[in-house]
C-alpha cells in the first residue's frame, strides 16, 4: 500500500467515527465556527449567489448558508458527512460525495468556493494545488475562495494546553508536525487527530499563486483565544462573547501571532 493509500485509508476511517457532526457545537468548535461565520459574512458575496462547500462535511456551514439564500453545492468525499448534511438541510442545490481535487462541477459556474478542510487532508504540495487550482476553475471571475488551513504549530501549543506532550508518542507527533508539517497519528487514538498537513502561514501565499489565484490575506480564525479554558462560558456572556471576538479580529492579520491560531484562512480571488 503506497503512502497516499494509507493516509486516504486513515483519513476515511477517522471520519467514519461521526465525530465531526457535533464538533462545532462547543468549546473550541463554538470559537472556530463564530469566527469562520464572521469571516464569510465578510467576504461572501450578498445573497442570492452559488457557492460551492468543498469538503463541507456534515452540513454546518452549507446549512447556515442555505438558510440566507445561497444555493449551496455541497461536496465531501466521506459518505457519512453527505448523508448527514442531507439529513440536516434539504435545500441545498446539490450535495454529493467528491474530490477536492476533480470536482464534478462545471466551470466558472459559482460565485465562491469554501475549502474549510481539503487543503489541511492533502499531505502532498502538489494535491493542494490541485485542490485550489480547481477552485479557480469552477468559480466565476472575481470570485473569492477562502481556504481554511491548519496552523504548523497547532498540535505543539494544543498539547502545551490539555498536557498531551507529556506522552513521548504525542511528543514525537507534535516535533514531526513542527519539522515538516506532515501530521500522522500511528496510535488510532482520535485524540490524536488524523493524517493531515500543517501549515505555515507563508506557504498558504505561496500555494495560492502557484495555482493561479490572486492573494488576498491570510487571517488567523482563532488566534490565542483557543487556548482558553472557559471558552463556553465566555460564549454564554453575551458582552464577554463579544469581548472576545473583537480581540481576535483586532490580531487577525498581525503577522507575529499568525502561528498561535489553530487555523488559518486564506482568502484569494478568481483573477
Amino acid at each position: 500500500m503506497s503512502d497516499a493509500e494509507r493516509d486516504s485509508r486513515d483519513i476515511a476511517a477517522f471520519y467514519a467515527r461521526g465525530l465531526e457532526q457535533d464538533r462545532l457545537a462547543g468549546g473550541q468548535g463554538s470559537l472556530e465556527f463564530a469566527r469562520t461565520l464572521a469571516l464569510l459574512e465578510r467576504y461572501l458575496p450578498h445573497p442570492p449567489g452559488d457557492v460551492a462547500d468543498v469538503g463541507g462535511g456534515p452540513g454546518r456551514y452549507a446549512r447556515w448558508l442555505a438558510e440566507r439564500g445561497y444555493r449551496v453545492h455541497l461536496v465531501d468525499p466521506v459518505p457519512l458527512h453527505v448523508e448527514q448534511a442531507r439529513a440536516a438541510c434539504d435545500t441545498l442545490a446539490s450535495c454529493e460525495v467528491g474530490d477536492a481535487r476533480e470536482l464534478d462541477l462545471l466551470d466558472v459556474c459559482v460565485d465562491a468556493v469554501l475549502l474549510l478542510g481539503p487543503l489541511y487532508h492533502l499531505p502532498e504540495r502538489a494535491d493542494r494545488i490541485k485542490a485550489l487550482a480547481e477552485a479557480e476553475r469552477v468559480c466565476r471571475p472575481g470570485g473569492v475562495i477562502l481556504a481554511a488551513a491548519i496552523s504548523r504549530l497547532a498540535s505543539t501549543l494544543d498539547g502545551l494546553r490539555g498536557g498531551y506532550l507529556e506522552d513521548p508518542t504525542f511528543a514525537a507527533i507534535a516535533a514531526s508536525d513542527r519539522r515538516d508539517g506532515i501530521h500522522r497519528n500511528p496510535t488510532g487514538d482520535p485524540t490524536f487527530f488524523t493524517t493531515a498537513y500543517f501549515h505555515r502561514p507563508e506557504e498558504l501565499k505561496e500555494e495560492c499563486v502557484a495555482a493561479g489565484l490572486k492573494y488576498e490575506a491570510t487571517l488567523a480564525i482563532e488566534g490565542p483565544a483557543w487556548l482558553l479554558p472557559d471558552l463556553d462560558a465566555r460564549f454564554a456572556d453575551e458582552r464577554r462573547r463579544a469581548v472576545l471576538l473583537e480581540s481576535i479580529a483586532a490580531l487577525e492579520n498581525e503577522p507575529t501571532a499568525l502561528g498561535v491560531s489553530a487555523h488559518l484562512l486564506l482568502v484569494a480571488r478568481k483573477p
